[in-house]
């Protein structure tokens, strides 16, 4: 099994992926067929979010979003060829620290 920020690498992904098919499709006047393989990926980011481990959905979702925020930025350098500034690294750096406190933190 996947330890939980694989997962959440995992999801982010193709949470990303599947909505730029959208954006592709809408904004970039791409075919609609980019919509199946869109579709895939949003469903493989929800079963992979199930994978996380956490006794709360609420948590994980919390948890996930500062993942999603760095996934976005290597995204946007990656795939749009726009480098993240210094303060888009740094935000992604504190959102990464919040993820870790909310994943891992002592549970009273």
């Amino acid at each position: 099994m996947l330890p939980s920020y694989a997962w959440m690498v995992l999801a982010a992904v193709c949470e990303i992926g599947g909505c730029f098919a959208f954006w592709a499709w809408l904004r970039l006047g791409k075919s609609a067929a980019w919509l199946v393989p869109g579709m895939l990926a949003l469903a493989v980011f929800a079963l992979a979010l199930t994978r996380i481990e956490s006794a709360f959905a609420g948590r994980v979702y919390a948890a996930y979003g500062g993942v999603y925020i760095v996934a976005a930025l290597g995204w946007l350098w990656l795939v749009e060829r726009h480098a993240p500034d210094r303060w888009d690294l740094f935000g992604a750096g504190v959102c990464l620290i919040g993820t870790t406190i909310i994943l891992f933190g002592p549970r009273t």
